[in-house]
């Protein structure tokens, strides 16, 4: 095998206009997932949500969120990207968009908004997931049969105090609190503001969307930040078929209780041959503080060989009798995968930079932002391949988003050639056969991609 190592480029460099061409041809794709839920139509239906006394001029709110959606779906973190968004002529023929608004006009429809508006996207949002959890395959959204929910915090820290209701954290820095619920890897509902608690709107999100896990085997992961007494209680009559907590903060009980435990109710799971056993497990019932009731404990109990004594961990949980301790400390540490939803929410669309000093504004960008979230997660879900399943958003948006586009005008119509990546060729035929066929002469109709659950 030849050796090879790195050099000069061969090819002729020539600069020319792209002014018909595009890098983001991709977007296509996510416009028309969005036009099969009837996204733009639910969006312009939606009260309160366009702020204009005359609408005979300016932006419908499908218009300017559309451009933050595609904002977020290509790349963009910020509304100056959003405005630069305009420049791309080619793109917005794609989209359908004849004009963009500038980054001021944006931030004002931000800052128009209300709490009511905000809560109207974010229920749309919830009944995008639940349109999509009725199409995608069932091995693609559930775990062993189950539909997984999970609950978590995160903090976006900020420089200054022009941020409305940022407040300092345990680390002396400003921040907001985002509190998200997740169903899968979607973000099914969430609440961005200066809540003191890491909890506070647990409660809240599990009354608005219980009727969602009726009927069905679900399942709650939570961390130690939701084991207090008023938010166990929540989690408890929410009806869930089962629940895992993570127990690290008043375990001073819980441990005499496990050390008052007989041997026989000690189990071991085996290491290796001859090797005895590092770890036992058992089951502990124990009612903290205020909580309604007793609740059991799944113990694991542990020991080093240069330690003089025991060292516990718990799992607060409501499990199967049948289930063994073991079993559901292995079920709650699957709580770290569904952890790694923040990381690409928060990375791959770099939300850690609210826009705008208001707090209504901040709360509607990231309405916004999660909904941009799972339009590309409902992409992957529905239609990209099983070997495809395992992309992150970023991979999505640079590998499959980023595509070049180039136009080429005709006396009566316009055809643009969409560059597609090697080995994807195939697929986007049978995309764009199925979800963008070609048009017949004469005005535009509605087509079967138009027609979501409304139409």
């Amino acid at each position: 095998m030849p050796a090879f190592r790195k050099q000069k480029s061969r090819l002729h460099l020539e600069l020319t206009d792209a002014g018909q061409a595009t890098a983001h041809g991709g977007q296509v794709l996510v416009d028309a997932l969005a036009r099969r839920f009837d996204l733009w139509h639910q969006l312009d239906r939606l009260p309160g949500l366009d702020p204009r006394q005359r609408t005979g001029s300016g932006f419908f709110p499908s218009a300017l969120i559309a451009q933050l959606i595609f904002n977020f779906t290509s790349g963009g973190i910020s509304l100056a990207d959003a405005q630069r968004l305009g420049q791309d002529r080619v793109l917005l023929d794609l989209l359908g968009l004849a004009r963009t608004a500038d980054e001021a006009t944006l931030g004002q429809w931000l800052r128009a908004q209300t709490p009511a508006s905000v809560r109207q996207v974010q229920a749309l949002n919830a009944r995008f997931v639940d349109w999509v959890w009725q199409q995608a395959p069932r091995a693609r959204l559930l775990h062993a049969g189950w539909t997984e929910y999970f609950f978590d915090d995160t903090e976006i820290e900020v420089t200054g105090k022009q941020f409305e209701g940022a407040r300092r954290n345990c680390e002396g820095n400003q921040a907001l609190s985002w509190q998200v619920l997740w169903k899968g890897p979607f973000v099914l509902d969430q609440q961005l503001d200066g809540a003191g608690d890491v909890s506070e709107h647990l409660p809240m999100l599990l009354g608005e969307h219980a009727h969602r896990w009726q009927g069905e085997q679900s399942y709650l992961y939570a961390d130690s930040a939701s084991s207090g007494a008023p938010y166990v209680n929540a989690i408890d009559q929410a009806g869930f078929t089962a629940w895992s907590i993570s127990y690290n903060k008043w375990t001073e009980k819980l441990e005499r209780l496990a050390g008052e435990l007989p041997a026989s109710q000690w189990t071991a799971e085996a290491t290796a041959p001859g090797v005895a056993p590092t770890e036992h497990y058992a089951w502990v019932k124990h009612q903290p503080g205020e909580c309604a009731r007793s609740h059991r404990f799944a113990c694991v109990r542990r020991r080093a060989a240069d330690e003089l004594f025991d060292r516990y961990a718990f799992v607060m949980c409501q499990a199967d009798e049948e289930q063994a301790p073991a079993a559901a400390l292995e079920r709650h540490r699957l709580k770290g995968a569904k952890e790694q939803g923040f990381s690409q929410l928060l990375s791959d669309l770099d939300l850690h930079h609210p826009p705008c000093a208001e707090l209504v504004a901040n709360q509607m960008f990231y309405a916004i932002a999660t909904l941009a979230f799972n339009l590309l997660l409902a992409l992957r879900m529905l239609e990209m391949p099983d070997d495809a399943q395992a992309w992150r958003v970023r991979t999505i948006i640079r590998h499959l988003l980023t595509v070049p586009v180039s136009v080429s005008r005709h006396a009566r119509y316009a055809r643009a050639w969409i560059c597609v990546p090697a080995g994807w060729l195939r697929w986007w035929r049978l995309y764009v056969q199925t979800w963008l066929p070609k048009r017949p002469a004469g005005r535009p109709v509605r087509e079967a991609v138009d027609r979501g659950p409304s139409g």
